[in-house]
């Protein structure tokens, strides 16, 4: 565990499973967020769908893998992954160097852009993190 503060981005939106989604045009861009990878520790492998798969909010579309632990990753939306991040293949670090920027997992194209008004902001996010209530 780094002694790094814990980041909580307010322009990101949170999952209780402690994925970020950031509206950027009309796709998402979803990661896991900096107490996710804080708590993973070493990040040595992600496993990502291919761009073309549907998903569906609250269900696992990957995998992430650190020295500590495995761990599904959860789809804040529902949609089409549109993009993944192909760097994490060789560079799976990246998540841990920049959770909310190079280390971001998909894009998607959202089927229910609503969906994400029933995340958490970060105030929210925080608030459960702190208290221990997020999974």
């Amino acid at each position: 565990m780094s002694d790094q503060p814990v980041v909580y981005k307010p322009d990101c939106k949170y999952t209780e499973t402690h994925e970020w989604a950031r509206l950027e045009g009309d796709v998402v861009v979803v990661g896991i967020s900096d107490y996710a990878q804080h708590q993973l520790g070493d990040v040595v492998f992600v496993e990502l769908p291919n761009p073309g798969k549907e998903v569906e909010a609250g269900k696992s579309f990957g995998a992430i893998e650190s020295v500590k632990a495995a761990s599904d990753v959860y789809a804040p939306v529902s949609g089409t992954i549109v993009a993944i991040n192909d760097a994490l293949a060789n560079q799976p670090e990246l998540v841990n160097k920049d959770a909310f920027g190079e280390g971001w997992f998909v894009k998607i194209k959202p089927s229910n852009p609503a969906e994400l008004d029933k995340l958490l902001d970060a105030v929210a996010y925080q608030k459960k993190v702190e208290a221990g209530e997020a999974h």
